[in-house]
């Protein structure tokens, strides 16, 4: 008994440690939808990893071909 009384006052002590050091900037409202919900746009891959374009033949000189 004593082991959950001496966890639930380390957790609680570690909570409000956070607690202090966040101040007002710790958002605890949950998941966004709408017009909260704030995203952040992927950034663009490089051009350089992206294979170089490999010229493809006509339809018809592909069927030709077989």
């Amino acid at each position: 008994m004593w082991k959950i009384v001496v966890g639930f006052v380390l957790f609680a002590a570690l909570s409000l440690f956070v607690i202090m050091k966040a101040g007002d900037k710790v958002d605890m409202s949950g998941e966004k939808h709408g017009a909260d919900a704030v995203h952040v746009p992927e950034t663009a891959a490089p051009a350089a990893s992206t294979p170089a374009s490999v010229p493809v033949p006509p339809a018809s000189a592909a069927s030709s071909a077989s």
